[in-house]
């Protein structure tokens, strides 16, 4: 395989679940015994983060939102593969948030943020937490 050019696009991990789903389940066979096995190894680790829950209108719209905050392409890639749940997963993020971002616009982004993430994935925590409280 050939790399053309390395920065035309990048993808989020939905859309690489996507396409590796999509391309499993295609009858086309594309010859390379070890693509089986990279594509189902890859299949089953994106299941175990918060892409399988998501969906392209509401990445779409979390990206809209994010528009005002002059983030760059890698900060809000970064915030769609992995959503943001306290102000100081922000700053791991986001470069100088501390200077590019107030309270109130962290804040927003976690508000947005709580919309992109998966419901089951909080329902799941506090169910942990309740089995590990008794």
């Amino acid at each position: 395989m050939e790399i053309i050019n390395p920065n035309t696009a990048i993808l989020t991990n939905f859309e690489v679940m996507t396409a590796l789903k999509d391309m499993k389940n295609s009858k086309k066979k594309y010859g390379l015994r070890n693509l089986a096995t990279i594509t189902y190894e890859t299949v089953q680790y994106l299941e175990d983060t918060p892409c399988k829950e998501q969906t392209s209108p509401g990445i779409v719209e979390f990206l809209q939102a994010m528009k005002e905050f002059n983030l760059t392409k890698n900060e809000c890639l970064m915030m769609v593969n992995d959503p943001p749940s306290s102000p100081l997963h922000i700053q791991l993020m986001i470069e100088d948030s501390d200077e590019r971002l107030t309270e109130e616009q962290v804040s927003r982004i976690l508000e947005h943020a709580a919309k992109l993430k998966p419901a089951a994935a909080g329902q799941n925590s506090t169910t942990e937490q309740g089995q590990m409280d008794s």
